[in-house]
């Protein structure tokens, strides 16, 4: 096999060598993206630790969970039909545990998605990461590019869809069917979307046919 000749800086001219340089600017944006992550961390972390408390009677750490999970309790009618109030919540329940646990699988995620976007994208953009042989090299990195990518963060932009829609039908009484509908289309949309990025990459890339060469 022909051996493509390597082109070092020095023999580049001044322009294509600044524009080529150029590609170092995302640099920032990917420990932007780290930072981000440290977030995502430690928000995980909190939430843990409010569910640990509230499981041991902490008030302060249900009311916590309880807001951040737009949580409510059943409701209280008064004589006209209408709602008055909701019933006081004084321990941790299924459905709360239930909020809170999907939640934290959401920021894990989350955090998934912005490795695959780190890694990925600093690879594919930037400079090569050198990992071949390491053992905690990830699997996909070898045959990463631009259009598996793609593919990939919109397989887990669905994932990601799938856990909000899972928790607002789990807490499904206290939204509306509007709300429940509009969410419902436009998980169907992210469904569509990763389908269509998939087959246009099989069409722009097909796959080599056995006994190709």
């Amino acid at each position: 096999m022909a051996q493509h000749p390597q082109t070092s800086n020095t023999s580049m001219s001044p322009l294509p060598r600044l524009i080529f340089a150029s590609r170092w600017l995302q640099l920032p944006l990917y420990i932007g993206l780290i930072l981000a992550q440290g977030v995502y961390v430690w928000q995980f972390w909190l939430e843990l630790v409010h569910l640990i408390e509230a499981a041991f009677g902490n008030q302060d750490a249900l009311a916590t969970l309880v807001t951040s999970t737009g949580y409510q309790a059943a409701p209280i009618f008064g004589p006209d039909g209408k709602i008055t109030g909701y019933q006081p919540i004084k321990a941790l329940n299924e459905t709360i545990i239930m909020l809170v646990v999907l939640a934290l699988i959401d920021v894990v995620m989350i955090s998934n998605l912005l490795i695959m976007v780190i890694i990925g994208g600093y690879e594919t953009f930037v400079s090569r990461l050198r990992l071949d042989g390491h053992p905690d090299q990830p699997e996909w990195l070898d045959h990463v590019n631009a259009s598996v990518l793609k593919v990939k963060l919109a397989t887990a932009i669905i994932g990601i869809s799938s856990i909000h829609l899972l928790k607002t039908f789990i807490n499904a009484a206290n939204y509306t069917e509007k709300v429940l509908l509009w969410q419902t289309i436009i998980h169907v949309a992210f469904l569509f979307s990763a389908l269509a990025i998939a087959l246009a990459d099989r069409i722009m890339h097909p796959a080599a046919q056995p006994g190709s060469h």
